[in-house]
């Protein structure tokens, strides 16, 4: 049993909806770092199998010792093989009450060690992908901590603050996380009669760790849960398939919610002048960018901004590529270098941008240039979306919501501004 240390400092919850990595080959290597939820029912293994019975496969590894923290894990045997590396995920599990404790001690006893953790995930195998694994509020409440902290005197209240905790920790880290307490919060809700708990109100019975697996070969593989035949000796079939259902409904149709932000990226044309083409990238969650220009050139740069002189007249296909953790995006535009002089939309980009308003907005805006209302039949108005695409300004209401760069030619000048659809 862990307490609540004493303090009386104000602390504040932040919730933040953090998409993407799935096993190479329909094959993954996983590290299970944790404690009695994972070893409990062997949930490596019953992952394993669950993703077996779909198709694919996994090798595992675990240290799990009783009520182990994260601060343990940093200077035990997980350290070493996290450090050890050739691992396609890790997935770390904090003692069950520690992350639903006040800000302030989650913050001092909590986050910092979570962080080292995945660091060193990353510093070892940059291409793995650190997932953490939220776990679920006691069946009744942590009685025991309710007089220091009385949100945790019943289960709602410490599984919200479990879930809020959880998905701090993987925003700010930049890794996943495995969404099993909600799914438990799901089947508590809709499912009742099914018994997720041992008769300790804490541990999973092997229904709750079915729940889990199942979760897990999600987040692994991308599978779909409903095509897993795999079913525990001691669960009914019609349980598992409510599990696997829940499964479906949370994790599965809302994967990029639980998935670290993938690259994203998209390129506009800001002008040409003779043979020097201007490029600006929009990009999100990426720490690298590569530009190959489509005439045997390339160049790395964290510009968004670059310029690149071509030898000959024609056409040239620039290829830019964002990537973040071994995850890229790739984006492409047609580069047309013209044999005169360029006229129109070729004519360098000017520094005066578009300013559009309402932003955001729904289904229609205004843009302004020097001060003057411009109407699409006073020049060409292109929207361009994050991934690549271009559409008139009149199908703008029917767009999907998200961020769209604005470019704009008028009076021969390109003009390049932003609107975010609500």
């Amino acid at each position: 049993m862990c307490k609540i240390l004493r303090n009386h400092r104000p602390f504040s919850v932040l919730s933040v909806l953090m998409l993407m990595a799935t096993a190479v080959c329909g094959q993954a290597n996983v590290l299970f770092v944790g404690n009695s939820y994972i070893y409990t029912n062997n949930l490596p293994q019953m992952t394993a199998n669950v993703a077996s019975s779909a198709g694919y496969r996994m090798t595992w590894q675990s240290n799990a010792p009783g009520g182990c923290t994260f601060m343990q894990h940093c200077a035990n045997q997980s350290m070493t093989m996290i450090r050890n590396g050739g691992w396609d995920f890790v997935v770390l599990q904090e003692q069950s009450q520690y992350p639903s404790f006040p800000q302030w001690q989650v913050e001092a006893e909590v986050f910092p060690y979570a962080a080292r953790l995945v660091d060193s995930v990353y510093a070892a195998t940059p291409c793995a992908e650190p997932m953490f694994y939220m776990t679920w509020g006691r069946r009744d409440g942590d009685a025991g901590n309710a007089g220091e902290f009385p949100v945790l005197g019943t289960y709602e209240g410490m599984d919200s603050m479990l879930y809020e905790r959880y998905v701090q920790m993987a925003v700010d880290n930049d890794a996943s996380v495995c969404p099993v307490g909600r799914v438990w919060r799901y089947l508590r809700t809709n499912h009742p009669s099914i018994e997720l708990y041992q008769s300790d109100g804490s541990h999973p019975s092997v229904a709750g760790t079915y729940a889990a697996a199942c979760s897990f070969a999600v987040m692994f593989f991308d599978l779909d849960p409903l095509t897993v035949i795999y079913c525990p000796t001691s669960l009914s079939q019609q349980d598992a398939e409510t599990i696997r259902q829940a499964v479906y409904t949370v994790v599965y149709s809302q994967l990029a919610r639980w998935r670290r932000p993938a690259p994203q990226a998209s390129v506009v044309l800001q002008g040409i002048s003779g043979h020097e083409a201007s490029l600006e990238a929009h990009v999100a969650n990426a720490d690298a960018l590569v530009w190959h220009f489509g005439d045997g050139d390339s160049v790395a740069t964290l510009d968004s901004t670059v310029s690149h002189t071509y030898a000959d007249t024609g056409s040239y296909t620039v290829t830019l590529v964002a990537t973040r953790h071994c995850m890229a995006d790739t984006v492409q535009l047609v580069v047309h270098i013209p044999d005169t002089s360029p006229v129109g939309i070729t004519a360098p980009a000017p520094s005066v941008a578009a300013v559009v308003y309402p932003n955001p907005t729904a289904d229609s805006f205004t843009i302004v240039i020097n001060g003057c209302m411009v109407r699409p039949s006073d020049g060409e108005v292109t929207l361009t979306s994050s991934d690549g695409r271009s559409y008139g300004m009149q199908h703008f209401a029917d767009l999907p919501s998200g961020l769209y760069v604005v470019r704009v030619v008028h009076n021969g000048h390109l003009h390049v501004g932003k609107v975010v659809k609500r």
